[in-house]
């Protein structure tokens, strides 16, 4: 298990460092480590990792703005907090952290959350392989096809309907945005209110104005000419996505 430890204090992370040696199975290698946001964003954009082992209470950006930028990955690493404040916990586990350990750290809750990310890692590789093979029904004009979701570029919500569009064609679904986000979230990100886009097809983000928003910001995907328009609620992510890459 690659393991990346994020504290802005030295001793604390060699002394996580010496626990994550004396645990058993599952073996944990500390594959880098980190002192804020920037320097852990940069860790996991360069290498693979497991699990991220976060302080909370760190300069330049605490671990819980490290959570939710390493949502937007597209493999995002487990999180578990590692922090002598317990005010914070509900707020880490509506970021999906895995678990939230206080200082100073047991060796045997530290064994037991290696355990959950192991659990989780196996559940999510076996995830990825139904993904490969996940399609798209499409209803259009008396006929029916299924669309690999790998074609997808992005979704955007046009009244009742939702636009579907590949490299060569645009199709028209009925469903539900939110609902295809919370079901394919490991293939698209939104962007908007109205739009989801493919995390593997995003190539840049540059200043736009759009006639109905006005100023901001847009992003570019491979093989669409267009750009598509980010909200300022969903900017952070989007520049989270780009800068990991």
């Amino acid at each position: 298990m690659r393991v990346l430890i994020v504290d802005d204090e030295a001793l604390a992370r060699s002394r996580l460092k010496s626990l994550l040696a004396d645990c058993t199975a599952p073996g944990a290698l500390v594959v880098g480590e980190a002192a804020n946001l920037a320097q852990a964003m940069q860790c996991v954009a360069h290498q693979a990792v497991d699990l991220v082992l976060a302080d909370i209470h760190m300069p330049g950006g605490d671990g819980l703005a490290l959570a939710q930028a390493l949502r937007a990955l597209p493999s995002p690493p487990a999180v578990v907090f590692v922090t002598a404040h317990m005010e914070h916990a509900l707020q880490a586990f509506e970021l999906e952290a895995l678990d939230y350990l206080t200082k100073p750290v047991r060796l045997e809750r530290l064994q037991a959350s290696l355990q959950k990310v192991e659990r989780l890692t196996h559940m999510n590789k076996g995830l990825e392989a139904d993904l490969a093979d996940e399609t798209l029904l499409i209803q259009e004009r008396g006929r029916t096809e299924r669309l690999p979701l790998s074609e997808v570029l992005y979704l955007k919500a046009e009244l009742k309907y939702i636009t579907v569009r590949t490299a060569s064609h645009t199709h028209m679904l009925e469903g539900s945005l939110s609902d295809l986000e919370s079901r394919y979230a490991s293939r698209f990100l939104r962007i908007h209110r109205n739009a989801l886009v493919a995390r593997q097809a995003v190539r840049s983000l540059e200043r736009h104005h759009d006639a109905a928003e006005g100023d901001g910001w847009a992003v570019r995907l491979d093989r669409v000419s267009e750009p598509l328009f980010v909200s300022r609620r969903q900017l952070a992510a989007v520049k989270a996505l780009i800068e990991a890459r």
